[in-house]
């Protein structure tokens, strides 16, 4: 059997933690951000975590991490 390929796009962007759920970062912080208020790119800042419907796909596409 051989052995199943990481989706690299999908190796970047996401992180298993050790209770196995798939943690990500939050979008809309990357450019335009004059317009955004620091409280909202303060919020941007922290990480969160995938809900549980696309966890089991993501998961499939990371094997390995």
């Amino acid at each position: 059997m051989p052995k199943i390929k990481t989706h690299r796009g999908a190796a970047k962007r996401f992180c298993l933690t050790k209770n196995g759920k798939v943690k990500r970062a939050k979008a809309y912080k990357s450019h335009i951000l004059t317009k955004k208020s620091s409280k909202r790119k303060r919020g941007l800042r922290k990480g969160t975590y995938v809900s549980a419907a696309e966890a089991s796909i993501i998961k499939k596409l990371i094997p390995y991490k």
